[in-house]
């Protein structure tokens, strides 16, 4: 599913990150910059030799970021040919430093545009309200992009996991289990549907003109590309080998260090023992954050401080050939969507984390939700996220990336500073919030603006209108999202599970299934929660399984970042839906991580 951080960083107060687990093994290119022969450190600088993108991918040509001020120049440059225009405002002070407040370039309109290219976002939604080309989200459910349907007229789900019990009138779900390997992530669980023989049946039946239609996936590999081409359809997304490359934690450094985006500070290194850390990170101080590159929410996240933290996690970290360290900071997680189109890069609004609430996750660093409301950060810290992101978009344009993806920003309570934690080249966890907020009903969802790129449609967009609107605080509403997950180490057979739909809780805490729905936007109060179930009766909860997500209007965390007494209640609440019994003799499943990312 889709979760965050399905992606996957660091948040209240720690390094942290919601990722996702590694496809396989990528393939590490040379490292050509200056190393320490005794500490083996490999300097913050692109690696050059053997390439793990397309050729056209300038991240790995092995290009020396230059200065701080010429990457500054490079990145606010529009990346393509067009013409375009910029205007700058005044500088304004965050946390300490400059930052400029000027409006980053976008693409002016084309001088000669296509007779039928669709003029602005009420053509574009017109256009997709009379889509006759077969569009699907494959996934192990639904949750990342709930209301797409709603947006784009043959817009199906195809979902592992029937979260609605075969009321949605979107969702297809096959009704048989065929034989299959013990799943280990989702892109095991997708490639198990694209072989499934229910599966290809209801795409041929839903085929035009004997093409089987376009499709987006949470998480895909080389194998479901594979797969998709047998099938006939095209998977909306980049490449997974550029995918691979932009979630490595370490090549995502190197890129915001190209866009002239701010990050942690940190070193890429290889690892030997504890000594070695203590040597290559002596800059950084005795409090470390130390990530992989690729894990799963808060999975191969560690906080180091003394050798004893150290040993727990030595085999993971060793075995890498390189890994970040980074100075551990007292930090806010936030998180940001956004869109590289042919135009610009579209930005959603900035929204507040949770992370590691033992309430909800048994992982220190896991992401477990997330919230969006007007006054969650100052005007600067928002101004700062957005161009951030803004430029992080131009330079991933400029790698060869087009669509959908996710930063999370570290903001700093000791000095106010914002820098980047991590990206998701991807739609995530947060997506649902993101799409369904005020801000975006207004205009069209962000994944509509990443489908239309892969779509033969020509099209005009004014960017910087869209995101000014977007950046308004009156335009943004209030909401918070809860990924609640079995906590304890235990393995246990569910005997009764909750439906999904809206539930009320009453001045006693207890609450009731209200009505089914499918839609979040049924919510119509604080009294009122969607919850979607992602266990099922049948099923087996283990340590790290996801329960299900609760979402209602209003905030669940207090104004220093802890969880409120209603977002508990309801926790409590949900919890007390589900019956289960122990089991002593099954082994924990291999699926790693979380389905919503």
């Amino acid at each position: 599913m889709e979760s965050k951080k399905p992606k996957s960083s660091n948040k209240k107060g720690v390094t942290n990150t919601k990722k996702t687990t590694p496809e396989k093994e990528p393939v590490s290119p040379e490292r050509s910059a200056k190393k320490d022969r005794k500490l083996k450190v490999t300097e913050e600088k692109p690696l050059k030799g053997k390439k793990s993108v397309p050729l056209d991918s300038t991240a790995q040509q092995g290009k020396a970021p230059g200065s701080s001020a010429a990457k500054k120049k490079k990145a606010a440059k529009t990346l393509s040919a067009r013409k375009t225009k910029t205007t700058t405002t005044t500088k304004k002070e965050v946390g300490g430093t400059k930052a400029t407040g000027k409006k980053l370039a976008t693409n002016a309109p084309r001088q000669y545009k296509s007779k039928n290219a669709l003029e602005g976002v009420s053509d574009i939604r017109r256009s997709f309200h009379k889509n006759e080309e077969p569009l699907y989200f494959i996934s192990a459910t639904n949750f990342n992009l709930l209301g797409a349907d709603e947006w784009i007229k043959g817009f199906k789900f195809i979902c592992h996991i029937e979260c609605f019990d075969g009321l949605h009138p979107n969702v297809f779900s096959p009704k048989t289990e065929i034989p299959h390997d013990d799943f280990e992530g989702i892109e095991d669980i997708n490639n198990y549907l694209l072989q499934h023989p229910e599966v290809q049946d209801y795409l041929k039946t839903r085929s035009v003109n004997g093409k089987a239609g376009k499709a987006m996936f949470l998480m895909f590999n080389e194998k479901t590309e594979e797969l998709a081409e047998k099938l006939g359809l095209e998977i909306m997304f980049p490449k997974a080998e550029m995918r691979t490359f932009l979630d490595n934690k370490v090549n995502t450094n190197r890129i915001a260090e190209k866009a002239g985006v701010a990050c942690v500070p940190y070193v890429l290194t290889k690892v030997d023992n504890y000594e070695h850390l203590r040597e290559v990170s002596n800059h950084l101080g005795n409090e470390l954050v130390i990530q992989t590159p690729f894990g799963d929410s808060g999975h191969t996240t560690f906080f180091i401080s003394n050798e004893e933290e150290y040993q727990k996690h030595a085999e993971e970290i060793e075995k890498e050939e390189e890994v970040k360290v980074m100075k551990r900071i007292r930090c806010r997680g936030s998180a940001i969507e956004a869109c590289v189109t042919r135009h610009g890069t579209i930005v959603a609004p900035l929204m507040t984390e949770l992370v590691g609430f033992k309430d909800l996750t048994p992982y220190e660093g896991g992401w477990c939700g997330n919230e969006i409301y007007p006054n969650a950060f100052t005007p600067e810290l928002r101004d700062k996220a957005i161009e951030y992101t803004q430029l992080f978009g131009n330079q991933l344009r400029e790698e060869g990336y087009k669509g959908y993806f996710e930063l999370d920003f570290l903001i700093d309570q000791d000095n106010g500073e914002i820098y980047l934690g991590e990206l998701n080249p991807r739609v995530t966890g947060a997506s649902s919030i993101t799409n369904h907020a005020v801000f975006a009903l207004a205009d069209a969802p962000l994944f509509v603006f990443h489908i239309l790129e892969w779509m033969d449609i020509d099209y005009d967009l004014d960017i910087e209108a869209i995101n000014n609107r977007w950046a308004r605080q009156e335009n943004i509403d209030s909401w918070s999202q809860l990924i609640i997950k079995h906590t304890e180490d235990t393995i246990e057979y569910v005997t009764n599970a909750p439906n999904s739909g809206i539930y009320r809780m009453y001045d006693t805490g207890h609450i009731q299934f209200d009505r089914m729905d499918t839609h979040r936007r049924a919510v119509e109060n604080e009294n009122e929660a969607f919850f979607l179930r992602i266990t099922r009766k049948g099923d087996y909860l283990y340590e790290g399984a996801d329960m299900g997500i609760l979402v209602s209007r209003g905030r669940m965390m207090t104004d220093d970042f802890r969880l409120n007494n209603r977002a508990k209640h309801w926790i409590k609440a949900i919890r007390a839906q589900y019956t289960s019994e122990m089991v002593e003799d099954k082994k924990k499943p291999k699926l790693s991580g979380t389905l919503t990312k």
